[in-house]
């Protein structure tokens, strides 16, 4: 395996198992500990992923050019999707509120990560020196663990979602 695709493999392999969290969650009903549990390993998962992406792959790729468009494109949707998270944290599991507001957030997110695996990954490859594989294959598992470490499931209160 070619040293940029490495970097591209190991992303796409956290990608298969939120995947794979999600179609869990999705499974689940009311508010059980089972759900509780998938959406908090989700969320640590997701959060720790998207900020260690940022650091190894997107900032890399932010000082291309030819890359800016896409770049920012999904360092914004990384943002709406952790509002996402924050939004159904405070949301009661219990109710088909909060089933729907996930089911938007799974949708959000398959379609994320397909546009990432799709296009924006195999177009980052064209640009890409030695030293930015070997930079963005040091940061990336250095920054997930610390991430991860970091990472919470926010809000708490029920009053802070969004209706």
């Amino acid at each position: 395996m070619a040293p940029a695709e490495d970097i591209f493999a190991r992303l796409k392999q956290d990608h298969d198992r939120q995947r794979a969290l999600l179609e869990l969650i999705d499974r689940t009903h009311g508010d059980s500990e089972e759900r509780s549990e998938l959406f908090e390993r989700f969320t640590y998962e997701a959060k720790s992923h998207a900020a260690a992406e940022e650091q190894a792959l997107y900032s890399t790729m932010m000082r291309k050019p030819e890359t800016t468009d896409e770049t920012r494109h999904s360092v914004a949707e990384h943002h709406e999707i952790e509002v996402a998270l924050n939004d159904l944290a405070a949301t009661d599991m219990s109710t088909g509120v909060w089933l729907t507001k996930f089911r938007q957030l799974k949708h959000d997110y398959l379609h994320h990560i397909e546009e990432e695996e799709d296009g924006h990954f195999k177009d980052f490859e064209n640009y890409l020196t030695s030293e930015d594989e070997q930079h963005m294959r040091d940061v990336f598992e250095r920054r997930k663990d610390d991430e991860c470490a970091r990472a919470e499931v926010t809000p708490k209160l029920k009053e802070d979602a969004k209706e």
